[in-house]
C-alpha cells in the first residue's frame, strides 16, 4: 500500500492511497469462483457455470464490493500509519479500479485541531459569597404560605392581591377580536396575568359592580394584529375574595411531610434545601463564567463535521421537546442555522475540556459521582430509590461520570482563573433580575 497527505484547506486532509493490482485482483478471482459454485443460473448446473458467464454478470459489482472494503481497510491502516486523527466520515472517491490495476482512490475528511491551552489565568471569574440568612427563610415562609392560601369572599372594595371572578369583553376599533371575551374568569390581582393597565384599573370595584376600562397593548404583544393597539374591556365584577394565609404552626409544618419537630424542624429542613440549591446554583455560574473565559482566551479550529453532528443532535432535541407539545403532523422544518452558532459553542468547549482532562491526566473521581448523585436525588420524596436507579441504569451513571469529570476539569481551571469574591444574596443568585 502507498499513502501520500496532503492538506487541502484548513483541517481537511486527502489522503491518495494506492493498493496493489494483485492484492485487489486476487480477492475479486476468490469471490467470483465462489459464487460461481454457489449460484444458481438457468441453462448450467450447480457449480459447472463457466468463469466467464460469472465474470461477465457478477464482475463488475464484484469489483466495487471488494473496492469498497479495500477503501475502508486501507484507510484505517493508513490514518493509523501517518498518525491522523478523522473527526469525521471520510468520501472516498476511486480513481482507478480496473482489472490489472492497482486500485488508487482518495479519502477526503476532518482532523481534529491540535489544542493548545494558554492564558489560562487570564480567565476572569466574579465568585458570588453569598449565604442564606434568616430573612432569606422568613420570605421563603411568606411564599410557602402563599402556596397554601384559601380564599373566603368579601363584600369591599378589591386590592392588590384579591381574587375576582369577572366577565369581559373587549373591542379594538369598536371590533371584538379574538381572546378579548370571557366569562367566569379568575383573576387574582397583582399576577400580571394580564396586559398593563388591566388589573390596576380594575381594583377598587365591588362584586356587582360594572365598569368600562380602557388600555393598551404591548408594542411587543405576540398577536400582531393587537400590537400597540388601545382596547375598551367592558367589566363585571361577580364575586371577590381575599387571601387566607394558614397560621406557622406544627399543622403548617406537616403540611411539607415534617411530623415531630413542629415549625423548627420545618425551618431547618427548608434551611438545607435552600442553601443546596444556592450551592447549586453559585457553582453553575462560575462553571459558566470559566467556560466563558476558556473560550475567550483560546483560539481553535473546529471541524465542520463536528459542527454538523451537534447541530443534528440539537436540532433532534428541538424536535422531541416540539413533538411533546403540539401535533407530530404539524412539526416546523427546523432549518440547521439556526443551532449552528450553538453547536460551534458546545464544540469548542468539548474540545477544550477533553484536553485540560488530557493534559492533567484527570480521572473519574467516585466521590464526586456519588456526591453528583446524592445531591440529585435529594431533590425527591425517596432519595434511596433515585439513588439506586442511578447505580442500576449505566446510560446515567456514565451520564453522572462525564458530569463528575467536566466538573473537576472546571475546578481545574478555576485554581489558575483570576477569582475575586463579590458579595451578594440569595435573591440575586435564585432570581436574578426579578425572573
Amino acid at each position: 500500500m502507498q499513502v501520500s497527505v496532503e492538506t487541502t484547506q484548513g483541517l481537511e486532509r486527502r489522503l491518495t492511497i494506492s493498493v496493489p493490482a494483485e492484492t485487489v485482483d486476487v480477492e475479486v478471482k476468490n469471490r467470483l469462483r465462489h459464487i460461481g459454485k454457489t449460484q444458481r443460473i438457468n441453462g448450467f448446473r450447480p457449480g459447472k457455470v463457466p468463469p466467464s458467464v460469472i465474470q461477465k454478470r457478477y464482475g463488475q459489482s464484484v469489483r466495487q464490493e471488494v473496492a469498497g472494503e479495500f477503501m475502508q481497510r486501507n484507510f484505517v491502516d493508513a490514518i493509523v500509519a501517518e498518525k491522523l486523527n478523522p473527526a469525521g466520515r471520510p468520501a472516498f472517491v476511486a480513481k482507478s479500479n480496473e482489472d490489472g490495476q492497482p486500485l488508487e482512490f482518495e479519502a477526503t475528511f476532518e482532523i481534529y485541531p491540535d489544542v493548545v491551552l494558554k492564558d489560562l489565568d487570564k480567565i476572569a471569574v466574579e465568585r458570588p459569597a453569598v449565604d442564606v440568612t434568616e430573612a432569606d427563610l422568613d420570605e421563603m415562609f411568606e411564599t410557602l404560605q402563599n402556596q397554601h392560601k384559601t380564599w373566603k369572599e368579601n363584600k369591599r372594595k378589591t386590592k392588590t392581591g384579591d381574587k375576582l371572578t369577572i366577565d369581559f369583553n373587549g373591542r379594538v376599533d369598536g371590533e371584538e377580536f379574538e381572546g378579548g371575551k370571557a366569562e367566569g374568569f379568575e383573576l387574582e390581582l397583582g399576577s400580571g396575568r394580564m396586559i398593563p393597565g388591566f388589573e390596576t384599573d380594575i381594583i377598587g370595584m365591588k362584586a356587582g359592580e360594572e365598569k368600562t376600562i380602557t388600555v393598551s397593548f404591548p408594542d411587543d404583544y405576540h398577536a400582531e394584529k393587537l400590537k400597540g393597539k388601545t382596547a375598551e374591556f367592558d367589566i363585571v365584577v361577580h364575586t371577590t375574595e381575599s387571601a387566607v394565609l394558614p397560621e406557622i404552626d406544627d399543622e403548617f409544618a406537616k403540611l411539607f411531610g415534617v411530623e415531630t419537630g413542629g415549625v423548627a424542624a420545618l425551618r431547618e429542613e427548608v434551611g438545607k434545601n435552600m442553601a443546596r440549591e444556592l450551592n447549586q446554583a453559585v457553582k453553575a455560574k462560575v462553571k459558566e463564567q470559566v467556560i466563558e473565559g476558556l473560550l475567550e482566551v483560546s483560539e481553535l479550529d473546529i471541524p465542520a463535521a463536528l459542527i454538523a453532528q451537534e447541530v443534528d443532535v440539537l436540532r433532534k432535541q428541538a424536535m422531541k421537546r416540539f413533538a411533546d407539545q403540539m401535533d407530530p403532523n404539524n412539526l416546523p422544518e427546523l432549518p440547521a442555522e439556526m443551532f449552528e452558532e450553538q453547536a460551534k459553542r458546545r464544540v469548542k468547549t468539548g474540545l477544550l475540556l477533553g484536553e485540560v482532562i488530557k493534559v492533567n491526566e484527570l480521572k473519574v473521581d467516585e466521590a464526586k459521582v456519588t456526591d453528583l448523585i446524592e445531591s440529585a436525588a435529594s431533590a425527591y420524596e425517596d432519595p434511596s430509590e433515585v439513588i439506586e436507579y442511578y447505580k442500576t441504569n449505566k446510560e446515567l451513571a456514565q451520564q453522572m461520570q462525564n458530569v463528575a469529570l467536566e466538573e473537576q476539569a472546571v475546578e481545574l481551571l478555576l485554581a489558575s482563573a483570576n477569582v475575586t469574591d463579590k458579595k451578594a444574596s440569595f435573591k440575586d443568585i435564585m432570581n436574578p433580575e426579578g425572573k
